[in-house]
């Protein structure tokens, strides 16, 4: 009987090793997302120990097979998380294109910091081919991201996003307006171009305007979206006439106080040149 209790024990001790080794090789199995242009092949890999902790984030760059970049990825901290759909519509996968035209594909790595918006960026690397190494530049987003559009049909995207300097800035977060915000990469650098899309502009200033006429008729005093739809109005070179719909709209007690802050920040940001 005694040997059967032993038996038993020890098995029990095993079964709880072999448990406890289960668990612990399940929290160091690393998850990974890839993507592929020609024969260009990026992988990011991590691990997930917890649900909101990223650990061991790591990317891998190969060029015909052969590792060119393998480095662990820079974290502000453990809930960096890696993302391959950075906004909804895209795949689950890494970006990798030819975002300047040299035909030399480029790889984004875009990451989350966790928290309710805030906030995403993108590490997007570039091959040099003189080096034979990766450099890259890092983009903050905010709140927001981007979608990857080719805007003038030239056979290269366009990053289209917003000015997230405008979120917070005269209402809360959800009663924010966006003007609009075009960047493109070249030779490693983010370019602003979103004036060269007149008609985009003007688009998003008449949803900015609709908008507002519509949170204004449910008490709401408006003045997120009427600061970005003046933004766009100064971008689209109506400056003048965008001041006088503010000024008519706008009618509440703290109206000189706002006015002047508005055109503040939009001198701090350039809308005013």
């Amino acid at each position: 009987m005694s040997a059967i209790r032993s038996f038993i024990s020890q098995s029990l001790v095993g079964l709880a090793f072999l448990s406890a080794s289960s668990v612990l090789l399940q929290s160091a199995t690393a998850e990974s997302i890839s993507g592929k242009s020609g024969n260009v092949q990026a992988q990011i890999t991590y691990e997930k120990p917890q649900e909101y902790q990223y650990k061991n984030v790591r990317l891998q760059i190969s060029r015909s097979g052969q590792t060119v970049l393998d480095k662990k990825l820079p974290q502000e901290s453990e809930y960096d998380r890696p993302i391959g759909d950075l906004l909804e519509g895209q795949e689950k996968n890494i970006p990798v294109l030819d975002l300047d035209g040299n035909k030399e594909p480029e790889v984004i790595a875009d990451f989350f910091t966790g928290g309710a918006h805030c906030c995403t960026y993108s590490l997007i690397y570039r091959y040099d081919s003189k080096a034979k190494q990766y450099k890259k530049i890092r983009h903050e987003w905010g709140n927001g991201g981007y979608r990857l559009k080719d805007l003038d049909n030239d056979g290269l995207p366009e990053f289209d996003s917003r000015d997230d300097r405008f979120a917070y800035a005269f209402s809360s977060y959800a009663a924010s307006g966006y003007p609009l915000q075009i960047w493109q990469y070249r030779q490693g650098k983010m370019v602003n171009v979103t004036r060269r899309y007149p008609k985009l502009i003007a688009s998003n200033a008449a949803e900015l305007w609709k908008t507002y006429n519509e949170i204004r008729q449910q008490g709401e005093d408006g003045k997120g979206f009427l600061a970005a739809y003046l933004a766009d109005k100064y971008m689209l070179g109506q400056g003048q006439q965008g001041w006088q719909q503010v000024q008519q709209a706008y009618k509440k007690s703290d109206r000189t106080e706002f006015f002047t802050e508005l055109r503040k920040f939009l001198r701090e940001t350039g809308y005013i040149k």
